[in-house]
C-alpha cells in the first residue's frame, strides 16, 4: 500500500480518539483515524458507566441502540453492609447510563466518519516517524502491508500505555500501586436485591483491596459484575479471579445467576501527566491518564478532551502551525476542566487504600444518616468534619 498523508492522524480509535477525530475533521483537517483491531468497541474493557452530561457536553447525538441502561444513580456500600444512596445528578461521572460499549464506540467513531474523517483498521502504530528530529508521522502495520502516514500532527489516543507517547518520547511507566488490574463478567438471571437494576453499585473494602466491586444493571437481570484490585497488593495476577468470585458466592441474588462473558485488563489511577503536548504531538484520554484516579473511569473524560483537542486542532490547521506552543489552548482548556479534580482524587486515593473495613463502614454509616449532596472528595469530607473530625485527619489537607 503506498504511503499516505494527511492533516492528523490519531492512533485509536476508542471514545476519546473517535471524539478527536470528530472535531479535528470539522474544523477541517484532514484526518486519518487508525485502530489496531478489527472491530472498533470490541472486546470490551470497562464497567461501561457513563454520565449523560458527557453526551451532551460533546452535542454527541443520543441513540438508543447504545444505551443498555439508565439508571437513577449509585449505591455504595460499606464492608459490613451499610448502604449510601445518591441520586443520579450527584453521583459523578460514571453514573447516569450503562452503555452497551463497543455500539457506543462504533457511534462515536461513525460521528468522525460523517465530518469526513478516514477510518483504518486492523492497522497497528510500529513507530513514530521523525526527519531531522521532527514527528512527521507514523509507520503502521495493516495486515500484511506497512506504510508510512504521514501528518502535521499524530495524537497518541491508544491506552494508558501509550505507546506512541512513550515513542514520542513522553514519560509514561507507572508504578504498581497506580495501575489497578480489572476482572469483569457479564452475569445474567441475577434475582432481586438492593433494589437492582434501578441503581449502579460500587461494594468497598477488604473483599477488593485498594479497590472496589461493582454491578452495573444491563437489564432487568443482566449485570456487568467486576472488580478493580491495585497491582501491588497482588501475589498474582490471577488473584483478582479469586477475589470476585468469593464475594459472588456471599451474594444469595446471584446464586443461580450464569456468566456470560468475562473480559481483563487494566487501568492507570495515577496523576494527570505533566505534560500532554509537544511539537506535532498530543495524547488525549487515557493515554494522557485522564482517568479518575479513584473510580477508575476515563470514557466521559476522554470524549471531552477529544472534542477540545479536536477543536484546537482545527485551529492549528488554519494558522499552518502544529507547534507545541500552537497546542496550549487544548493543555490549557483539559487542565482547567479536570486537572485539579483528577489530582486530588489521585492524592486521596494514596489515603483511602489505608483505610481499615472498620473505618470504611464508620465513614458510610455517617454519609447515610447524614445525606451527602455530590458525590467528591471534598463534599465527602466537609461533611465528615463536622460529624465526626477523627474519621478524616488522614485527609485534613484536602479540606
Amino acid at each position: 500500500m503506498p504511503n499516505l498523508r494527511c492533516d492528523v492522524v490519531v492512533v485509536g480509535a476508542g471514545p476519546a480518539g473517535s471524539m478527536t477525530a470528530r472535531y479535528a475533521a470539522m474544523n477541517g483537517c484532514d484526518t486519518i483515524l487508525i485502530e489496531k483491531r478489527q472491530e472498533i468497541g470490541s472486546p470490551v474493557r470497562c464497567g461501561e458507566g457513563l454520565a449523560r452530561h458527557f453526551v451532551e457536553d460533546t452535542k454527541l447525538p443520543y441513540n438508543r441502540k447504545w444505551i443498555a441502561a439508565e439508571v437513577k444513580g449509585a449505591k455504595i456500600f460499606s464492608p459490613n453492609g451499610t448502604e449510601l444512596t445518591i441520586e443520579e445528578a450527584s453521583a459523578g461521572n460514571e453514573v447516569g447510563i450503562v452503555l452497551e460499549r463497543d455500539q457506543f464506540d462504533k457511534h462515536v467513531a461513525k460521528e468522525a466518519a460523517k465530518e469526513g474523517a478516514q477510518i483504518l483498521l486492523k492497522t497497528t502504530a510500529t513507530a513514530v516517524l521523525k526527519q531531522d528530529g521532527a514527528i512527521t508521522g507514523v509507520r503502521v502495520k495493516q495486515l500484511e502491508d506497512e506504510f508510512n502516514i504521514e501528518a502535521k500532527c499524530v495524537v497518541a489516543a491508544d491506552g494508558y500505555e501509550s505507546q506512541v507517547g512513550r515513542w514520542a518520547g513522553f514519560r509514561t511507566l507507572l508504578k504498581a500501586g497506580d495501575v489497578t488490574g480489572t476482572l469483569q463478567y457479564r452475569m445474567t438471571n441475577i434475582g432481586e436485591g438492593y433494589d437492582f437494576p434501578n441503581y449502579c453499585e460500587f461494594w468497598l473494602g477488604s473483599i477488593a483491596p485498594a479497590g472496589y466491586i461493582w454491578v452495573f444493571p444491563k437489564d432487568e437481570s443482566t449485570a456487568n459484575v467486576g472488580i478493580g484490585i491495585s497491582l501491588d497488593r497482588l501475589h498474582k495476577r490471577q488473584d483478582i479471579k479469586g477475589f470476585l468470585d468469593r464475594w459472588i458466592q456471599t451474594q444469595p441474588r446471584m446464586q443461580h445467576a450464569q456468566t456470560l462473558d468475562m473480559v481483563t485488563g487494566g487501568v492507570s489511577t495515577c496523576a494527570p501527566l505533566k505534560k500532554v503536548t509537544g511539537d506535532r504531538i498530543a495524547l488525549v484520554g487515557d493515554a494522557g491518564r485522564m482517568i479518575d484516579p479513584i473510580t477508575g473511569g476515563g470514557i466521559g473524560n476522554g470524549m471531552y478532551a477529544g472534542m477540545l483537542l479536536g477543536k484546537t486542532l482545527g485551529e492549528c490547521n488554519e494558522k499552518g502551525d502544529f507547534s507545541d506552543a500552537a497546542l496550549q489552548p487544548y493543555e490549557k482548556a483539559w487542565r482547567a476542566k479536570m486537572e485539579e479534580n483528577l489530582y486530588r482524587n489521585w492524592l486521596a486515593k494514596n489515603k483511602l487504600v489505608t483505610l481499615t473495613d472498620q473505618e470504611f463502614d464508620d465513614i458510610v454509616k455517617i454519609l447515610a444518616e447524614v445525606g451527602v449532596h455530590k458525590l467528591s472528595v471534598r463534599a465527602i469530607l466537609k461533611v465528615l468534619k463536622e460529624h465526626n473530625p477523627q474519621l478524616v485527619e488522614k485527609f485534613a489537607e484536602f479540606i
